[in-house]
Protein backbone atom coordinates (compact mmCIF):
# COMPACT_ATOMS: atom_id res chain seq x y z
CA UNK A 1 0.00 0.00 0.00
CA UNK A 2 0.71 3.60 0.57
CA UNK A 3 2.70 2.99 3.77
CA UNK A 4 6.30 2.08 4.05
CA UNK A 5 8.25 0.92 7.29
CA UNK A 6 11.67 1.37 7.65
CA UNK A 7 13.72 -0.44 10.57
CA UNK A 8 16.59 1.76 12.01
CA UNK A 9 19.91 0.27 13.45
CA UNK A 10 21.65 2.30 16.39
CA UNK A 11 24.47 2.87 13.75
CA UNK A 12 21.80 4.62 11.90
CA UNK A 13 21.05 7.02 14.23
CA UNK A 14 24.57 8.18 15.36
CA UNK A 15 25.64 9.72 11.88
CA UNK A 16 24.23 13.16 11.51
CA UNK A 17 21.51 13.29 8.81
CA UNK A 18 22.10 14.46 5.70
CA UNK A 19 18.82 15.29 4.33
CA UNK A 20 18.77 18.74 2.55
CA UNK A 21 15.81 20.37 3.05
CA UNK A 22 13.78 22.07 -0.31
CA UNK A 23 13.10 25.67 -0.22
CA UNK A 24 9.61 26.30 -0.27
CA UNK A 25 7.71 26.02 -3.98
CA UNK A 26 5.73 29.26 -4.49
CA UNK A 27 4.34 27.85 -7.22
CA UNK A 28 3.02 24.82 -5.53
CA UNK A 29 -0.90 25.39 -5.22
CA UNK A 30 -1.34 23.95 -1.96
CA UNK A 31 1.48 25.46 0.18
CA UNK A 32 0.09 27.58 2.92
CA UNK A 33 -2.16 28.36 0.42
CA UNK A 34 -5.45 28.59 3.23
CA UNK A 35 -9.13 27.01 2.66
CA UNK A 36 -9.66 28.69 -1.08
CA UNK A 37 -6.82 28.15 -3.60
CA UNK A 38 -5.84 31.58 -6.06
CA UNK A 39 -8.30 29.97 -8.39
CA UNK A 40 -11.76 29.96 -6.50
CA UNK A 41 -10.96 26.45 -6.11
CA UNK A 42 -11.15 24.40 -2.81
CA UNK A 43 -7.87 23.33 -1.72
CA UNK A 44 -8.47 19.84 0.08
CA UNK A 45 -5.14 19.15 1.44
CA UNK A 46 -5.59 22.51 3.84
CA UNK A 47 -5.25 21.44 7.68
CA UNK A 48 -8.21 23.83 8.33
CA UNK A 49 -9.82 20.96 7.28
CA UNK A 50 -8.56 18.38 10.27
CA UNK A 51 -8.39 15.68 7.44
CA UNK A 52 -12.36 15.84 6.85
CA UNK A 53 -11.34 15.47 3.13
CA UNK A 54 -10.09 12.03 3.85
CA UNK A 55 -10.97 9.06 5.33
CA UNK A 56 -13.99 6.81 4.93
CA UNK A 57 -16.37 9.59 4.70
CA UNK A 58 -14.23 11.96 2.80
CA UNK A 59 -16.24 11.87 -0.45
CA UNK A 60 -19.13 12.34 1.57
CA UNK A 61 -17.58 15.53 2.89
CA UNK A 62 -16.38 16.90 -0.38
CA UNK A 63 -19.83 16.48 -1.79
CA UNK A 64 -21.32 18.55 0.27
CA UNK A 65 -18.51 21.04 1.33
CA UNK A 66 -18.23 21.71 -2.65
CA UNK A 67 -21.93 21.66 -2.64
CA UNK A 68 -22.12 24.71 -0.33
CA UNK A 69 -18.84 26.72 -1.76
CA UNK A 70 -20.67 26.90 -4.96
CA UNK A 71 -24.17 27.02 -3.98
CA UNK A 72 -25.47 30.34 -5.11
CA UNK A 73 -29.11 29.76 -3.62
CA UNK A 74 -30.23 32.92 -1.73
CA UNK A 75 -29.81 30.53 1.76
CA UNK A 76 -26.53 29.78 0.78
CA UNK A 77 -26.28 25.83 0.48
CA UNK A 78 -29.80 25.15 0.94
CA UNK A 79 -29.67 23.26 -2.01
CA UNK A 80 -27.28 20.66 -0.84
CA UNK A 81 -29.48 19.14 1.74
CA UNK A 82 -29.03 15.94 0.61
CA UNK A 83 -24.82 15.79 1.08
CA UNK A 84 -25.23 16.81 3.98
CA UNK A 85 -27.63 14.58 4.90
CA UNK A 86 -25.34 11.55 3.35
CA UNK A 87 -22.23 12.80 5.04
CA UNK A 88 -24.15 13.07 8.45
CA UNK A 89 -25.32 9.54 7.99
CA UNK A 90 -21.82 8.76 7.08
CA UNK A 91 -20.15 9.67 10.23
CA UNK A 92 -22.51 8.71 12.55
CA UNK A 93 -21.54 4.80 11.45
CA UNK A 94 -17.90 6.06 12.77
CA UNK A 95 -18.46 7.51 16.15
CA UNK A 96 -14.80 6.77 16.85
CA UNK A 97 -13.78 8.94 14.23
CA UNK A 98 -16.39 11.01 14.22
CA UNK A 99 -17.23 11.95 17.81
CA UNK A 100 -20.82 13.76 18.23
CA UNK A 101 -21.99 15.80 20.77
CA UNK A 102 -23.21 13.90 23.44
CA UNK A 103 -26.91 13.63 23.42
CA UNK A 104 -27.73 14.02 27.15
CA UNK A 105 -25.48 17.35 27.10
CA UNK A 106 -28.07 18.32 24.39
CA UNK A 107 -31.16 17.38 25.72
CA UNK A 108 -30.14 19.46 29.46
CA UNK A 109 -29.16 22.32 27.36
CA UNK A 110 -32.27 22.72 25.32
CA UNK A 111 -34.29 22.32 29.08
CA UNK A 112 -32.62 24.74 30.52
CA UNK A 113 -33.37 27.29 28.40
CA UNK A 114 -36.61 25.55 27.61
CA UNK A 115 -37.18 26.61 32.01
CA UNK A 116 -35.71 30.37 31.27
CA UNK A 117 -37.51 31.76 29.08
CA UNK A 118 -41.01 31.40 30.54
CA UNK A 119 -39.30 33.17 33.52
CA UNK A 120 -38.03 35.78 31.18
CA UNK A 121 -41.46 35.98 29.46
CA UNK A 122 -43.41 36.06 32.72
CA UNK A 123 -40.99 38.75 34.24
CA UNK A 124 -41.32 41.15 31.35
CA UNK A 125 -45.35 40.74 32.04
CA UNK A 126 -44.72 41.62 35.26
CA UNK A 127 -42.90 44.54 34.42
CA UNK A 128 -45.84 46.28 32.32
CA UNK A 129 -48.25 45.73 34.47
CA UNK A 130 -46.26 47.35 37.39
CA UNK A 131 -45.76 50.96 35.22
Amino acid sequence: GKDRIIFATKEDHETPSSAELVADDPDDPYEEQGLILPNGDINWNCPCLGGMASGPCGEQFKSAFSCFHYSTEEIKGSDCVDQFRAMQECMQKYPDLYPQEDENEEKEKSSKDLEATPTEASAAKEEKGSS
